[in-house]
C-alpha cells in the first residue's frame, strides 16, 4: 500500500525500483534508483513534518519497519541494507554501504559510511564511527564502548554479497 500522509504528502519511488505489494509506504518518504522493497516493510513518514529518504541500491529486506516522529528524519544512504525484521526509529542517519543485522534496532542514532552491525543489537541515542563493527546482541548507547571494533574483511565481504542479491531481486522483479 502507498498512501499519503494526514499532510497530503505522497510517497516519491524511482521507477528504477521493486516495492512488494505487501509493503507500506505512508507519506513523505523518498526511495532512490534500484532500491528493493521487501515483503511487509513498513516505511512511516506520517507524523507532522517527518521525512524518510533511502538512497539508491539499498535494500530494506522482508519485516523492516522505518519510522520517522515528529519533525525528524530518517536517512538511508546508498549501498545499505536493512535485513529482515530490523526497526530503524528517527531521527536517524544511517551511511553509505552499511549493513543492519536481522532483529536490530537503530533508535536516535547515526551511523556513519560503511558499518557492519551484526543481528539482533540495540544502538540508541550515539554515534558509531565508520568503519566499525558492532557484534549480534550488542548494546550500544555510548560511541566508546567497547563493543565497536573495526570492520573485518568478511564482513565487508558479506555486505557486498547481500547488495548483490538484492539487485539482482531488483532487475528481475522489474523484468516480471
Amino acid at each position: 500500500m502507498i498512501t499519503k500522509n494526514p499532510e497530503g504528502k505522497l510517497p516519491q519511488i524511482s521507477k528504477n525500483s521493486f516495492v512488494h505489494p505487501s509493503a507500506v509506504i505512508i507519506g513523505n518518504v523518498n526511495i532512490g534508483k534500484n532500491v528493493f522493497i521487501g515483503p511487509y516493510a513498513v516505511i512511516r513518514a506520517d507524523e507532522l513534518q517527518s521525512s524518510i529518504i533511502i538512497g539508491d541500491n539499498s535494500n530494506v529486506q522482508d519485516g523492516v519497519i522505518i519510522h520517522a516522529l515528529s519533525k525528524t528524519t530518517v536517512k538511508v544512504g546508498m549501498k545499505t541494507s536493512l535485513s529482515h525484521g530490523c526497526l530503524i526509529h528517527g531521527p536517524c542517519n544511517i551511511g553509505n554501504n552499511c549493513f543492519i543485522g536481522f532483529k536490530s534496532i537503530i533508535f536516535k542514532a547515526t551511523i556513519m559510511d560503511d558499518v557492519f552491525i551484526e543481528h539482533s543489537a540495540l544502538i540508541e541515542n550515539v554515534e558509531i564511527a565508520a568503519n566499525s563493527k558492532i557484534g549480534s546482541s550488542s548494546t550500544i548507547k555510548t560511541s566508546n564502548s567497547d563493543e565497536i571494533k573495526p570492520i573485518d574483511k568478511q564482513s565487508i565481504e558479506f555486505k557486498q554479497k547481500v547488495l548483490d542479491a538484492n539487485n539482482y531481486l531488483v532487475a528481475g522483479y522489474r523484468i516480471g
